[in-house]
């Protein structure tokens, strides 16, 4: 996949596009931190944002949504239901309309289940098919869901989810589940996609990048995008925000796609979607 501009979008499997490239904003503090944040990477180009009920920022992002003289049509919105919410339509939809009160919008472009809690995640699903079916969001889907958790919910309900946002970077490539969900239609985003900020401190990474003037980071967001992945690299610094998205103007050779994608560890930097007590 040829990105060739921060403007480019993918489409869902149910059609409405989203942006491949965005910002994240886990551990990023609610008020004038996450608020700035946000208003830059708009500015900056950024279309596609991306937070979470537990992340405990969504007034802030809102705000910034609502104050930075974009159309709201033009901006691409994800947020996620917390585990304490999952399980039935009641408490999903609780847990939705809490998050959209917060963010004070009309709507969620993609809204996630964030964790496939054991005994819950399958109902959470049918509950989220229900309010997708209700026009209350425009795009559903999961989030750290391994391919049987996906085999689960593929048996049994009527949409496919549109996303499987998960920790993906050179070090945990996740192959088998990419492939699975290219087989379903199903996006894969990436969270974590620089290695926790270690990607500047990874000696292939960094020669590569010299070829093209880039750093590491940029190397490895770049192989994201031309992996056809959906990248959300978080920051709060405006120069970082500058420097993650200034993608557009190189494109890696095979070889070097080659070179990133032996790099695999199978090494997670976050919780096991298989073994979490949260």
């Amino acid at each position: 996949m040829k990105s060739k501009s921060i403007e480019d979008r993918i489409a869902l499997n149910n059609g409405i596009e989203i942006p491949q490239f965005g910002l994240g904003v886990f551990l990023a503090k609610d008020g004038k931190e996450v608020y700035k944040a946000v208003a830059h990477a708009l500015q900056a180009g950024y279309r596609l944002i991306d937070t979470a009920a537990i992340y405990k920022n969504e007034p802030s992002v809102g705000k910034a949504i609502r104050e930075s003289n974009i159309a709201r049509e033009d901006i691409f919105l994800t947020t996620k239901l917390w585990n304490s919410r999952q399980g039935d339509y009641k408490q999903v939809a609780k847990g939705f309309n809490d998050s959209l009160q917060r963010l004070g919008l009309e709507y969620v472009d993609l809204y996630l289940v964030h964790w496939a809690v054991k005994g819950k995640y399958e109902d959470s699903w049918k509950a989220m098919e229900e309010l997708y079916l209700e026009g209350k969001i425009k795009s559903i889907g999961v989030s750290n869901f391994q391919v049987h958790h996906l085999e689960s919910i593929l048996e049994k309900s009527q949409i496919v989810p549109a996303v499987n946002q998960v920790e993906l970077h050179p070090f945990l490539q996740q192959r088998q589940l990419l492939n699975f969900c290219n087989q379903h239609h199903i996006l894969v985003e990436a969270w974590r996609p620089i290695l926790k900020g270690e990607a500047d401190k990874v000696a292939e990474l960094v020669e590569i990048g010299k070829k093209y003037n880039k750093s590491g980071v940029q190397v490895t967001l770049r192989w994201n995008l031309q992996s056809g992945i959906i990248t959300i690299p978080k920051s709060v610094n405006p120069d970082r925000i500058t420097h993650n998205a200034d993608l557009f103007d190189f494109e890696l050779s095979h070889e070097d796609m080659d070179i990133i994608s032996s790099l695999n560890q199978d090494k997670r930097f976050g919780p096991d979607p298989d073994n979490f007590d949260f």
